[in-house]
């Protein structure tokens, strides 16, 4: 899955830029829109592609990059813009690519396309969870699977366990963005935590087995593969 963000003082503009692409049909694409530079500082969030609009407010597009730059060296930025002379960003901090405005979603899905085939790096996101037992602070990739029992959700890490007054849905549908899927009701797992599938069993890399119902078997499947085909990119 790719985590963009679009950075635009016209909301127009950014409505537009997120229906394209959420019809990019090499990858799921997940978004997030900002109507200022000041915006996407803020939101402190880490990002494989940001498309920003150069022409904003206070804080235009330059200079927010360059604050982007000093916390994250790794993604990929593409500036958007009315101007067609690029040479006049030269002095811009390691831009991937330039594209007029008004976006083209041919030219924008180019972009894409070449972004994915120069690897995108392995985001490490440090999440956050209110258990029973106290604030918990986890590395997303130390997460094995999530697991509702009795009345609960039982977060399983490789360091141990934690319990939360959630619902397994809820929280199922808050983790597809960080690599985790649901191949049962009653569980949402970490693909990257996936050694392999058996019949209607997935084998996990601490050894558990969590059951893979026939009603999500397709679904659950299709998400690994495409998880899979998403790593292999950013190794290439």
């Amino acid at each position: 899955m790719l985590r963009v963000a679009i950075c635009d003082d016209d909301e127009n503009t950014l409505r537009r830029t997120e229906t394209m692409l959420q019809k990019y049909p090499k990858a799921e694409i997940t978004t997030d829109a900002y109507v200022s530079g000041e915006a996407l500082l803020a939101s402190g969030k880490r990002y494989d592609i940001l498309l920003l609009d150069i022409d904003m407010g206070e804080l235009n597009g330059i200079e927010t990059a360059r604050r982007v730059r000093e916390a994250d060296k790794e993604v990929k930025l593409i500036y958007v813009t009315n101007y067609s002379d690029y040479t006049i960003f030269a002095f811009a901090v390691h831009a991937f690519a330039y594209l007029l405005k008004p976006l083209n979603e041919e030219e924008l899905y180019a972009q894409l396309d070449e972004a994915l085939s120069y690897g995108l790096p392995k985001r490490e996101w440090t999440l956050e969870f209110q258990a029973k037992e106290g604030i918990v602070r986890v590395v997303s990739s130390r997460i094995l699977y999530f697991e509702y029992l009795e009345r609960q959700v039982v977060l399983h890490t490789v360091e141990g366990q934690w319990h939360l007054k959630r619902r397994i849905t809820e929280v199922a549908q808050e983790m597809e963005k960080y690599g985790f899927a649901m191949p049962h009701k009653s569980f949402s797992v970490n693909l990257y935590a996936v050694v392999s599938i058996r019949n209607y069993e997935i084998l996990l890399t601490d050894g558990t087995l969590i059951p893979l119902s026939q009603k999500k078997s397709v679904e659950f499947r299709r998400a690994l593969n495409e998880f899979l085909a998403l790593e292999r990119g950013r190794g290439e």
